[in-house]
């Protein structure tokens, strides 16, 4: 039997098995019943490795042993693979979910919060920057400076940057606007996002603007991110932010963005 790399490396990914799981299971789904050393020869598995493989793809739901000798094993549809697989990964993650909220309330964070806080007392306030690479990593960072937030937040963004960011960070957003946090975005509003603004006006400001085409934020007019590519342009998984602690440059460019909501 011989199959394709790209279908290995297919089964890899969306089924989480390692190279002899996939190998050994496309040999069975190819026979229907086989012994394992069948299943050996047929997917170059070692012998020494088949036995204690066939045992993990069994215990994972992809195969059943079969009763008798010598002992064969019977692949599952994979349909129902499909459908075990996925009952497995969301009782896996809602038990690392709730592994990770127990943390919030252990020693164990007091602990890591101890050392985060030790630790960035020691970093001039200079060296406070980073490289923000992937839109999820920009937007996990705007996250965690949105939810420190305590004066202001000024975002100037794309049309489809402002409905994103509506998205993705308007929780954060409702609780900063409850805290007294003031906050304003600016950007070019069209049919398509304009019901979005609506839906917006009790927690931000929202401020049509063309005239200048950029993509920042400030926080307390201290932290900046702002995105070096056009977001038409790049990939989501290349785009790239930059973020910097500095009351003087996030200062600035508060001073452009309000040059900017003046005008008309």
């Amino acid at each position: 039997m011989i199959v394709k790399d790209e279908l290995l490396s297919k089964l890899r990914r969306y089924f989480d098995l390692n190279l002899y799981e996939v190998k050994l299971w496309a040999a069975l789904l190819s026979r229907g019943v086989s012994t394992a050393g069948e299943l050996s020869d047929i997917a170059d598995v070692p012998r020494s490795r088949s036995y204690d493989v066939l045992e993990s793809l069994e215990k994972k739901g992809f195969v059943v042993m079969k009763l008798g000798k010598p002992i064969k094993y019977i692949a599952i549809p994979p349909t129902e693979v499909v459908d075990r697989v996925k009952k497995n990964m969301h009782a896996n993650a809602l038990e690392k979910v709730k592994r990770l909220d127990s943390i919030k309330t252990s020693p164990l964070l007091v602990e890591l919060e101890s050392l985060h806080t030790n630790g960035i007392s020691l970093v001039d306030p200079s060296e406070l920057s980073g490289c923000l690479r992937g839109r999820n990593n920009i937007y996990n960072h705007l996250d965690l400076l949105i939810k420190d937030a305590k004066s202001s937040i000024n975002i100037m963004t794309t049309d489809k940057g402002f409905m994103r960011k509506v998205e993705g960070l308007r929780a954060n957003l409702e609780i900063a606007k409850k805290k007294g946090v003031k906050i304003k975005i600016s950007a070019p509003l069209t049919k398509e996002n304009k019901k979005i603004a609506d839906s917006l006006k009790s927690v931000a400001e929202v401020k049509h603007n063309d005239k200048i085409k950029s993509r920042f934020i400030t926080v307390d007019s201290n932290d900046l991110v702002f995105m070096m590519l056009n977001d038409t342009e790049v990939h989501p998984s290349y785009d790239l932010g930059v973020w910097v602690k500095t009351p003087y440059f996030a200062s600035a460019m508060d001073q452009m963005f309000n040059h900017a909501w003046g005008l008309k």
